[in-house]
């Protein structure tokens, strides 16, 4: 993905104010200033330490089983290199059940804005007890290797993103090798998302190193459990008690992550050899684990959301009424509630596109552009010339079709393409559902601009603007005569308003100001209906009933030196 926003920052951000990062709150602790979540964030059956037992195994079922370890690397970026390595790699913040942020003082004990002229500069203090499990300590150097690598200057590292990296200018030593101070080169307010997770300096100081040195193994960790035994062979990785970790003790003594094909995962649980995994959007899955012996589902919105995206280049969609005359032919609380039939999950639609339901800030933005009324379609498509000859609105002789393209094999993806199609052919709209391969639905369709109408999922962090910019940035002239770049922005229209709104949004320090800047982009965005949000993705996990500290954790950053099984 090219990241452009944090670049742009520098030309709107004038005043930066120094501060701390925010208070400790725990997980769940009630907050005077927060308005309620309208979907349950988090279902992790949550458990004091001193009521979890000491000792036990945990047997985690993964669909996958990677080669490459190293999350910062482009191969790297999966589900399951996530779950196994956030057990063992440091971090320097990390989020609750809202998506907000604390320091993790288990790695950091202080991160603050010192300085924001002539430059923004950030400086950390490092756990004096943090080490990795080769011995060394961690220092300033494991940070500016990972900035050096990540930054995008040297290509022959394969990285997943430079977000955020390509802006500092430098990482310096502190006063002491256990203070690292950060300079940027352009502001950027998302700061706390860098050096999560961070990686080792003997891991980052050459290329191949990078690239090659965590493929089938993981060989230096930081974390309340080491490797014990990483079996290629049997796709699993065994995880113990970390006896040099300087935090709390572990309640576990091992964690062994086991890979299990998709379809074959429900009958690994009901069978006993897998004690948590998280269940698709699959009413057959989710019946079949509530029969199980010591099972229970915990459930909670996740960290995804799915949407219809419309082509804001397509001969017929480019004229923003026939966009909003589709936008009001659909609704959205009826596909999802055909996405998620016999899931459990409440018909709470999505009006936002920044922020999740779950989330700190969140406000419904939808308007009347998110509203369902076929009357009004009808009204938008005669004032843009599409009348109706019969069933089918025409115009200059041209029936009004949409190619609703979907990737073949997805059942999801599949249905919700007839069930819009039976909404729009009631305002005259006829939808021709074109099924592609898999392997070609992004690359050779959505990305080239080849569809009218198309709908997956985008993933949603706690850095709302880092996550979302691309996808909604104008366009870029890209020197080829009227050809326009349009990067991640798969809805191909985009305006300089929003852009400047994003900017404004990422560019102040003022916490409180955050969420209403978000919003008044989010709102400009709803205009130019490009990406049609449906709904926050509900997370299914299985689990025994008496395991605690996990499951549906949404956005909230699980402690997993506090799972275990409770007293």
């Amino acid at each position: 993905m090219r990241a452009r926003w944090p670049v742009a920052l520098a030309t709107l951000a004038a005043l930066w104010a120094a501060g701390a990062c925010g208070v400790q709150r725990g997980p769940g602790e009630p907050d005077s200033g927060l308005a309620p979540s309208p979907v349950k964030a988090y279902d992790v059956n949550p458990l004091a330490r001193d009521k979890v037992k000491d000792g036990g195994t945990l047997r985690w079922g993964l669909t996958d089983f990677p080669a490459q370890w190293n999350r910062n690397h482009v191969d790297g970026d999966s589900t399951a290199v996530k779950v196994v390595t956030d057990a063992l790699m440091p971090r320097t913040f990390r989020s609750d059940e809202r998506g907000r942020l604390t320091l993790d003082t288990d790695y950091v004990t202080n991160a603050r804005i010192t300085a924001t002229s002539p430059r923004q500069v950030i400086t950390y203090s490092i756990n004096p007890k943090a080490k990795w499990s080769d011995g060394r300590p961690i220092t300033w150097t494991d940070f500016a290797a990972q900035w050096k690598a990540m930054s995008g200057r040297d290509r022959d590292y394969r990285v997943d993103s430079t977000i955020a990296y390509e802006n500092i200018q430098s990482v310096a030593r502190g006063a002491s090798d256990r203070e690292v101070v950060v300079t940027f080169a352009q502001p950027f307010n998302e700061w706390q998302s860098l050096f999560t997770p961070l990686y080792p300096s003997t891991t980052d100081a050459t290329a191949a190193a990078f690239n090659a040195d965590w493929i089938n193994r993981i060989p230096v960790t930081a974390g309340p459990f080491r490797v014990e035994n990483l079996d290629v062979k049997g796709r699993t990785v065994t995880l113990s008690r970390n006896p040099a970790w300087w935090g709390n003790r572990a309640k576990l003594d091992t964690i062994v992550f086991r890979t299990v094909r998709p379809d074959q995962m429900v009958h690994a649980f009901t069978k006993g050899d897998v004690d948590v995994f998280e269940v698709g959007p699959s009413p057959d899955d989710y019946a079949r684990v509530r029969e199980a012996w010591d099972a229970v589902i915990r459930q909670a919105a996740g960290t995804q959301y799915r949407q219809l995206t419309l082509n804001g280049e397509s001969p017929v969609l480019a004229d923003a009424r026939v966009r909003e005359a589709v936008a009001a032919a659909l609704d959205r609380r009826g596909l999802m509630q055909v996405d998620l039939k016999g899931l459990g999950w409440p018909t709470v639609t999505l009006d936002n596109h920044f922020l999740m339901n779950s989330q700190y800030g969140y406000h419904a933005n939808a308007g009347e552009i998110g509203r369902y009324d076929p009357k009004l379609a009808g009204r938008l498509l005669d004032q843009a010339g599409w009348k109706l000859s019969g069933k089918t609105r025409v115009k200059n002789g041209k029936p009004l079709t949409l190619r609703f393209v979907v990737p073949d094999g997805i059942v999801m993806s599949g249905v919700e393409a007839d069930v819009a199609r039976q909404m729009l052919d009631r305002v005259g709209v006829r939808v021709d559902v074109r099924k592609v391969s898999f392997d070609d639905f992004f690359g050779k369709h959505l990305i080239p601009g080849d569809f009218d109408i198309t709908a997956f999922a985008y993933p949603s962090t706690p850095f709302p603007v880092s996550s979302a910019f691309d996808i909604y940035a104008d366009g870029e002239n890209g020197g080829r005569g009227d050809d326009i770049e349009w990067y991640s922005n798969i809805g191909r229209s985009g305006s300089k308003q929003i852009d400047d709104a994003m900017y404004r949004a990422g560019s102040t320090l003022d916490p409180d100001k955050v969420p209403g800047l978000l919003n008044d982009a989010d709102r400009l965005v709803w205009k130019k209906v490009n990406v049609l949000p449906l709904y926050q993705c509900p997370q299914g996990v299985a689990v025994r009933s008496a395991l605690t500290n996990i499951g549906a954790n949404g956005f909230f950053d699980l402690r997993y030196e506090d799972i275990g099984y409770a007293s």
